[in-house]
């Protein structure tokens, strides 16, 4: 069976076990995420609670310099209570495309622009609860600026070889999972 038709084939089989929605509250809403509480009928016909978050999505950039090193941020991520390395990211506003998210998130988080951008793929980092995508972009051609940070954001713009990037992933030392999906992505284009 051709790589198509086996795609269509769990398309259709997926039906079997979607949850139909039943009622819907909300728990909590926040400036950047809306926590909801539904009961679901299952499969089977028993009715179960789902809990989840409600996002508006991201863009992520791998910027990629000519002589193969990446423009990567490090920053303080409270719910981990430490500073991460990571690719620059942002939240889509509302109405905004994901490639313009991404240029503007590029420009504020880093200061620079890219001549060219390439959109890589889309993930859904965290399925069980919550509907967040982030698109992943690949910006080349950069040229440096200034940086934008949003008026409480702090964080350190650095370069660092791609070959590096992967052996600190490989160590434990970066673990977010939208640059080590994106790294693994460009690394494997590159080669």
């Amino acid at each position: 069976m051709s790589d198509d038709r086996a795609l269509e084939e769990l398309a259709r089989s997926s039906d079997r076990l979607r949850e139909e929605p039943l009622t819907s509250e909300p728990v909590f809403r926040g400036k950047l995420l809306d926590v909801r509480r539904d009961t679901v009928r299952l499969p089977g016909g028993a009715t179960a609670t789902r809990e989840y978050i409600m996002h508006p999505g991201a863009s992520m950039i791998v910027p990629l310099l000519p002589d193969g090193q990446v423009v990567l941020v490090r920053q303080y991520r409270y719910p981990m209570h430490r500073a991460f390395i990571e690719f620059p990211a942002g939240k889509i506003d509302p109405g905004e495309a994901p490639l313009a998210t991404a240029q503007r998130e590029l420009l504020e988080e880093t200061g620079y622009r890219a001549s060219k951008w390439t959109e890589l793929t889309t993930i859904h980092n965290a399925i069980a609860y919550a509907n967040e995508r982030i698109v992943l972009f690949l910006a080349e051609g950069l040229e440096r600026g200034e940086q934008k940070l949003d008026e409480h954001e702090f964080l350190e713009v650095f370069t660092a070889p791609l070959e590096d990037l992967m052996t600190w992933i490989r160590q434990g030392e970066v673990t977010d999972v939208k640059t080590v999906i994106g790294a693994f992505f460009v690394s494997s284009s590159t080669r």
